[in-house]
């Protein structure tokens, strides 16, 4: 804000602007999928995220900020749909759930380590060492496999073989796995085709409602928020941006590991419930921070109170809502309508958290406390939402459970 001369609108602005290029790119990135294929869309995710870094290394207006953002946001927006679909199509059921959350390990991984360098680092050199990851992916996705069940939608069966045997090792029996695969893809294309409007056939009903469901209360809990305006949280609580941000980037780690073996433990609905009631808690915590801040025998009170509850909201978004949700998304939809209902729930994921990022700052000047109580509300839905409407879905496999969720209907 100081380098550029930024206002609050221009921060706010460059702050949800991510969030409106991941609608875009949540638009386009089930399409992209299924013509070209996991990899390839990969690929191109890599390569808004390399321009959008490079346009923010060089920029020297707000214009160029946003720019670079925007880019990034639509490489983020790919992301989201094609990370979990892809590692959700090439693991074996048994350990599904704990590679879908990895995914959101690493991803805290990133945001921690980007936490502690942004405490010596300015702005510049931050965003030099943020292109590094993307330039890796970039040349790694040439040696992984494509994914088999995206294959046997376009009928190449010798690949999906192939491809097996290279996820499953030269040795082991692929053949049982191969024919499932096959068989269930083409009762899916029996079933119906793939034109976009086919997903709002009754029968899917029940697969949208808690896709949708799941991304909308997890957005409107506060999550990109946060994670976008942690610094500013922390400076209007009156304690140390430094010491606050680089704790939250390294308490979610152990966290978000423990998160990927319960989900495979455990099962995916008991770790989203307990992890969402987390959530509140920290989000009530945070609310009441700032409250206090109005009474002068309080104020003491205030930092401690308003840390502390971000501290838990990041312990339990990481142990739980974040790779629950992603891992429950990569699931549910059939293969036939996979493209463009996951690419919509993740239209409403940005849509939702662009509504939220930009509106925070405004409402945040106005009254901290009482965005962190919307946000405890939101938060707390989630427990009841998915007691009532989420399936479980450990210890099954992708056909399984899409032929299970259409059949409910």
């Amino acid at each position: 804000m100081a380098d550029l001369g930024l206002s609050i609108a221009d921060y706010s602005a460059f702050g949800a602007i991510l969030t409106l290029g991941g609608t875009i790119g949540a638009l386009v990135s089930g399409a992209i999928a299924d013509m070209v294929g996991r990899r390839i869309t990969m690929w191109i995710m890599d390569l808004c995220f390399i321009l959008g870094w490079l346009s923010i290394i060089f920029a020297t207006s707000a214009w160029w900020l946003d720019v670079g953002r925007f880019l990034m946001g639509i490489g983020a927006g790919v992301f989201l749909y094609v990370a979990p679909i892809y590692i959700a199509e090439i693991s074996p059921q048994s350990i599904r759930g704990a590679c879908t959350a990895a995914i959101t390990f690493m991803a805290y991984f990133g945001i921690s380590v980007m936490f502690l360098i942004g405490n010596i680092l300015t702005w510049r050199p931050l965003a030099i060492v943020g292109i590094i990851p993307s330039l890796v992916q970039l040349l790694g996705i040439f040696f992984i496999p494509e994914s088999p069940r995206w294959l046997a939608t376009i009928g190449l069966d010798k690949e999906v073989e192939a491809s097996l045997k290279y996820l499953r090792g030269k040795n082991v029996d692929i053949s049982s796995e191969a024919a499932e695969i096959k068989d269930n893809v083409e009762s899916l294309q029996k079933l119906s085709g793939s034109r976009y409007l086919d997903m709002f056939n009754r029968k899917y009903a029940h697969s949208l409602i808690v896709g949708f469901g799941v991304v909308i209360l997890l957005q409107s809990g506060g999550t990109d928020a946060i994670a976008s305006f942690a610094s500013s949280i922390f400076k209007k609580a009156g304690s140390s941006v430094s010491f606050a941000t680089a704790t939250m980037g390294l308490i979610q780690l152990p966290f978000a590991a423990t998160g990927i073996l319960l989900l495979d433990a455990t099962g995916r609905r008991p770790v989203l419930m307990v992890a969402s009631a987390g959530t509140c808690l920290g989000n009530f915590l945070v609310g009441v921070g700032f409250l206090c801040k109005d009474y002068d025998q309080m104020k003491q009170l205030s930092a401690t109170l308003v840390v502390t509850g971000i501290l838990v909201f990041s312990i339990f978004y990481s142990m739980g809502v974040g790779g629950a949700a992603m891992t429950i998304i990569s699931e549910i939809f059939p293969m036939n309508i996979k493209g463009s209902a996951g690419s919509l729930a993740i239209v409403c994921n940005w849509f939702t958290s662009w509504i939220v990022t930009y509106a925070f700052n405004f409402l945040f000047e106005r009254s901290p406390s009482g965005v962190f109580f919307i946000f405890t509300i939101f938060s707390g839905l989630m427990i009841p939402f998915v007691a009532k409407i989420v399936p479980e879905t450990k210890g099954r496999t992708l056909e399984e459970i899409q032929a299970s969720m259409t059949l409910l209907n």
